[in-house]
């Protein structure tokens, strides 16, 4: 029995490997339908794709490889974040609402800041690589 202090939604799965199966399943649910509905992540993972390519090809060291493409796949979770706000809101309501347009703003706003940390961080990386040898 449930504490009604404390309510759990009867969604929660419980334990166990059921429960690993079964969240791999919504998130494999989630990828399909960020494909599918947001143009914004399909160009993003366009560039995640170009950018791992391009990090495996340069002549950088392994830790700077991965920090080349974690930052891009970083890009790609806050976006997947960014989607899921927008769609709670318009769940909520299709109305014009000043709070609404604030919310979906400052997910847009961390998708931005999120692109500047990856320009910057291949910035840093690859400067001295074209410009100081």
């Amino acid at each position: 029995m449930t504490d009604p202090q404390f309510p759990i939604s009867e969604f929660k799965s419980k334990s166990g490997f059921k429960r690993i199966r079964m969240a791999l399943g919504y998130s494999m649910a989630g990828f399909r339908s960020a494909w599918r509905g947001e143009h914004a992540f399909r160009q993003e993972l366009f560039m995640v794709v170009v950018a791992v390519v391009a990090a495996l090809l340069l002549p950088v060291s392994a830790l700077e490889k991965l920090l080349l493409i974690v930052v891009f796949v970083l890009v790609l979770i806050v976006e997947l974040i960014n989607s899921a706000i927008e769609a709670v809101v318009d769940r909520v309501s299709l109305e014009r609402n000043p709070l609404s347009k604030n919310a979906k703003d400052f997910g847009s706003a961390a998708v931005l800041l999120s692109l500047m940390i990856a320009a910057a961080t291949w910035l840093v990386i690859l400067w001295p690589v074209f410009f100081h040898r």
